[in-house]
């Protein structure tokens, strides 16, 4: 088997996995869609920090590598940003709660 071809195998199974994280973004977002239901209907704050620093040092002791912590953490970061988003859009305009009507959160 030549180099080319080694490297498309590898190639295929890289876009496999695109595939799959992709499903499990969006299944995740869905997630987060429910919990936004939940937080509106108990007029909760969307930015809870503590549990975005929770899930952070989870996904970092999860780590195995070969990814460096320090990547894992930003990716996650912005995961977290997209969930916070996909929870505002659910919760009301600008992140309002629509039964408190205030800011819940940084954009």
């Amino acid at each position: 088997m030549s180099v080319e071809q080694v490297i498309q195998e590898w190639r295929k199974k890289i876009d496999e996995i695109d595939g799959e994280l992709v499903r499990l973004l969006n299944e995740r977002s869905q997630c987060a869609v429910e919990v936004g239901k939940l937080k509106r209907g108990a007029q909760l704050p969307l930015y809870q920090p503590d549990r975005e620093r929770e899930i952070l040092d989870r996904v970092t002791r999860a780590n195995p590598g070969p990814l460096p912590d320090t990547a894992i953490r930003r990716l996650f970061e912005r995961i977290l940003d997209e969930a916070r988003a996909v929870e505002r859009l659910v919760m009301g305009p600008e992140g309002e709660n629509p039964a408190q009507g205030t800011k819940q959160g940084p954009k």
